[in-house]
């Protein structure tokens, strides 16, 4: 029986300044940092109160092939590869510190349907939502 998710990935451009980011700048904890064979590197961080769950900072390279692993690295650079969302329980404040601290933020806390959203990149480019949630049924949404 599966009991949750242990392990997801993020493509990041270099794994040393990803997980200073994600360390340093957003409070994450170091997982694991280890050199494999052939030189791949299996680098991971996870949220102090979820250990969990430990996110992967993978460069794209092998096991990848080469066209699949050039895509990401454009997608990257191009800013437009999709991260992971990360709840708050107040998005004004959060935005505040992460953008005092260097954090790229796209859009600025706004109202939705199911609470307070802000969205930021990281220093690969990928969008993280940030989101102080409320109870939210989609039922006045059009479907």
């Amino acid at each position: 029986m599966i009991t949750n998710i242990s392990l997801v990935t993020l493509w990041v451009t270099d794994q040393d300044a990803a997980k200073k980011f994600y360390t340093d700048t957003m409070g994450f904890a170091e997982g694991t940092d280890v050199t494999l064979g052939d030189g791949f590197r299996w680098v991971s961080i996870l949220h102090p109160d979820h250990p969990e769950l430990q996110v992967t900072l993978a460069k794209p390279g092998p096991p990848l092939s080469d066209d699949t692993a050039e895509a990401i690295r454009r997608a990257l650079d191009a800013g437009t590869m999709g991260g992971f969302g990360l709840a708050t329980d107040d998005c004004h404040a959060t935005y505040r510190e992460l953008a005092a601290k260097g954090v790229e933020f796209v859009q600025q806390p706004a109202e939705r349907p199911y609470g307070i959203e802000a969205v930021m990149r990281d220093n690969s480019g990928n969008w993280l939502v940030l989101v102080e949630a409320r109870e939210f049924t989609g039922e006045s949404l059009p479907h």
